[in-house]
């Protein structure tokens, strides 16, 4: 199964900070990005990658900064939230009260590169933060959307973006030329700590974390600082084995390339372009 299938189908399903999500509309394009996958303007919802859905843990890439300054400032995180305050996505049975919002703890790890190209685990933690998010719940159905969504363009889910801000850590973290980096937050079955049981565990609408996804971009489409070295792949923990492109041979659940020599984040042959990457911005 290609990775771009499965996005399109599968993604419906440490410092303690609370911090609202910013609103698409809000997002400005920063000036002194070091690398910057998110594409501008930044539209009602993006293909994604839904943990719950996908049995993930952690999920990212490797990255190569542009020339200059590396002291980090901050990381832009687009997230596509399909959750809805009652009723389904999936049934026109949506409905959210404008403004609302769930909170939701979500953690960024930044490491160094991988010491071994034939099984290429990321290197050594270089520094991690935890941040917890207001997180929007999409809006309600629209009436003209056969599908469940909302808008004009009948989006399932909705593009929001979260920041980390690493001027709240002591000291500047200066980043090497390349790095990798994972997203990851607890899901009802999946991550560090997985959640079930919880009351939402027993409604129809589910709790609002299983419903929250890693919104995706292309390279080199949406790509506007910064690079991407191993074109059509990602880095990826999933206890599934069938959810790596390799299906597993290279081990599972934990964090790793998916897939050495064989990746499938690509829109035709393995490890070429255009692929899918997440859509992130890192800034000094």
């Amino acid at each position: 199964m290609h990775k771009r299938f499965m996005v399109s189908v599968l993604g419906a399903f440490a410092l303690g900070t609370s911090v609202l999500a910013i609103p698409t509309s809000a997002v400005a394009k920063d000036a002194g990005a070091l690398y910057d996958s998110i594409p501008n303007p930044l539209p009602g919802n993006l293909p994604s990658w839904g943990f719950e859905a996908t049995s993930t843990s952690e999920f990212g890439n490797q990255i190569t900064f542009d020339n200059g300054s590396r002291n980090l400032h901050q990381v832009t995180v687009t997230m596509s939230s399909w959750a809805c305050q009652s009723g389904s996505w999936i049934d026109g049975t949506c409905l959210t009260a404008p403004g609302s919002t769930f909170a939701e703890p979500i953690t960024l790890n930044l490491y160094d590169t991988p010491t071994s190209a034939s099984f290429p685990r990321p290197g050594s933690l270089i520094v991690t933060m935890t941040a917890t998010f207001n997180i929007p719940y999409r809006p309600s159905a629209s009436t003209g959307c056969t599908n469940g969504g909302w808008g004009s363009s009948c989006f399932h889910g909705l593009a929001t973006n979260i920041v980390f801000d690493f001027d709240l850590m002591s000291g500047h973290i200066k980043l090497p030329d390349s790095i990798v980096y994972g997203i990851a937050y607890n899901t009802s079955d999946y991550g560090a700590v997985p959640q079930r049981p919880q009351p939402c565990n027993a409604t129809t609408t589910g709790c609002p974390y299983d419903s929250l996804n890693v919104a995706l971009s292309t390279d080199p489409t949406d790509l506007s600082a910064g690079s991407d070295p191993n074109s059509g792949t990602a880095f990826l923990n999933t206890s599934f084995a069938a959810f790596y492109c390799d299906g597993g041979v290279h081990g599972s659940g934990f964090f790793r390339l998916d897939s050495p020599g064989a990746g499938c984040w690509s829109f035709g042959s393995p490890n070429t372009l255009p692929a899918y990457v997440p859509a992130v911005e890192f800034s000094n």
